[in-house]
């Protein structure tokens, strides 16, 4: 019977990642493949946790991949480990793809929005209500001194008719009976239908 044979040291895994890193650096396909082989799996678990769609987090992973081709000469090896250097790509890359995708959901639930906006013309509305308020200005000279009195002090004021009648120095029944005048008046001035 044959005992097991145990491998340890550098022959096991072959050469480390940061070694690995630099001769990717220097265009080494076969050093990327091995790189490819060791970091994909942990990239597309992270991308995952963070996109959550599956098809994104596996484009995600797919660009930390060429990112870590294009940059390997940029990978500093006294700044940190390269498994973290390329984990830190695939973060970052991750967390982009979800900020795009919520900015475009964002843009398109105001695009939404607007199309249920009706169309809104400050201009136009301005000028109908200073219309408005003048054609009630028109209306109010229209009225008896009493009148434009009661309808000022209760409907501009905000005074109850007991008020209105205290200020006056009027019965109360005279200042309603002056108001429901004032406002048939108003009424027909400007044109409102009963």
């Amino acid at each position: 019977m044959r005992e097991p044979v145990h491998i340890t040291g550098p022959a096991a895994t072959g050469p480390d990642l940061q070694e690995l890193m630099g001769e990717v650096a220097r265009g080494d396909g076969d050093a990327f493949a091995a790189v490819y082989d060791r970091v994909a799996g942990p990239v597309l678990g992270l991308a995952r946790s963070i996109v959550r769609d599956p098809a994104q987090a596996e484009e995600v992973t797919q660009e930390v991949l060429v990112e870590v081709w294009r940059l390997a000469a940029h990978y500093q090896p006294d700044k940190g480990s390269a498994m973290a250097w390329i984990m830190t790509m695939a973060h970052r890359r991750a967390v982009d793809r979800v900020r795009s995708a919520q900015a475009a959901t964002d843009r398109e639930q105001r695009a939404a929005l607007l199309e249920r906006t009706p169309a809104y013309d400050e201009v136009t509305e301005q000028v109908e209500s200073r219309l408005e308020r003048e054609q009630v200005r028109r209306c109010l000279r229209n009225l008896t001194e009493l009148q434009r009195q009661s309808v000022t002090l209760a409907y501009y004021r905000g005074l109850t008719y007991r008020e209105v009648a205290e200020l006056l120095a009027l019965p109360l029944g005279t200042v309603k009976t002056r108001l429901r005048d004032g406002l048939i008046r108003l009424r027909d001035c400007l044109g409102v239908s009963a």
